[in-house]
Order: C-alpha cells, then sequence, then structure tokens
C-alpha cells in the first residue's frame, strides 16, 4: 500500500451518507490465496461499546459471507467515481462463480495487517468483527420494509465491526 498514509479515525469527516449510499464501498474479507469482496450500499458508523465503528449488512446467500464468518477482520473499500462500473460488477456477479476482481479489472493489494483491499482504492477502511446478528423479522416495527426489501424474506446479517485503522491514498 505505498500510496496510502494511515488517517487519524478522530480526523475522519467523510459525508457518511453519501460515502455509503452514493459512492458504494467494497466489503473484503480473507487472505491473499483466497478471499472474496461484494458490493454494499447499505450501512453506517458511529460509536458503540465506546469504539468507532462500522455497521455492515450482508444476505445469507452472498458467497462473500463464508469469507467474512471465516475471518476476523475485514476491509470497507471506497472508490474514485470512475471505479462505479467496476463496483456495479462485483454487486452483479459472484466470485464463486468467476474471478470476478479480475473480471472487474481491480487489483488485489494487503494491508501490512495483511488485509485484502484495492490498489484502485481512495480510502480503505480495516475492521475487526464484534457482533453478528442475523435480522429477525419479528423485530420490524415498520412491517412495510418487509415487503419491500425482503420479498425472499433473506434477511441480512447484521455485523457491527470495530474500526482498527484508516488508510487514505495521497
Amino acid at each position: 500500500m505505498e500510496k496510502f498514509k494511515e488517517f487519524d479515525i478522530k480526523d475522519f469527516q467523510e459525508k457518511i451518507f453519501t460515502l455509503i449510499k452514493d459512492k458504494w464501498m467494497l466489503i473484503t474479507a480473507g487472505k491473499e490465496e483466497d478471499c472474496n469482496t461484494m458490493t454494499a450500499s447499505w450501512g453506517g458508523f458511529g460509536i458503540l461499546w465506546n469504539k468507532p465503528v462500522a455497521f455492515i449488512f450482508i444476505r445469507p446467500q452472498r458467497y462473500t459471507l463464508n469469507f467474512i464468518d471465516r475471518e476476523q477482520e475485514l476491509t470497507l473499500s471506497f472508490f474514485p467515481d470512475e471505479y462505479h462500473q467496476a463496483l456495479s460488477y462485483c454487486g452483479a456477479h459472484s466470485g464463486k462463480d468467476e474471478e470476478k476482481i479480475k473480471n472487474a479489472h481491480l487489483n488485489m493489494e494487503f494491508t501490512p495487517s495483511c488485509n485484502p483491499t484495492f490498489k484502485e482504492a481512495k480510502l480503505v477502511i480495516e475492521c475487526k468483527k464484534l457482533y453478528k446478528q442475523p435480522m429477525d423479522p419479528k423485530a420490524f416495527l415498520d412491517t412495510s420494509l418487509i415487503d419491500k426489501w425482503y420479498p425472499e424474506r433473506d434477511y441480512h446479517n447484521m455485523f457491527v465491526v470495530e474500526i482498527e485503522k484508516i488508510w487514505v491514498k495521497e
């Protein structure tokens, strides 16, 4: 990660609603010999248990979930606008069926902590898993969300992950 520098989390001032909803991110986990990524446009950042955290949501059928469940750490990678099509590709194709990272024309690299990310990213957030909870349909207070977002009843798994390091491209 020669073009990245570590960024103090206390100085993190990104427009998080735009960053996640409009710019999207790649959630990536695994080792150098075996990793996978998926596009996400839902999630958030905050403070929980006196720790800086991110909240990510992953449906049970996503192949990347296997990697996230297996590993203790993961990365959230954000890209310049010109990579929106590559992120769209990663969201529409499964790494189970093809080499989607290669087919999306992205290049893997690894943080000093050996977590997978991408040379093309402009912002990388290294995270450690703290909590996982499958969404419970009985917990929805607005039940209209179920039919709108879960017609197949494939409720997301919610993860709370501690933000350990932030890397910004110089």
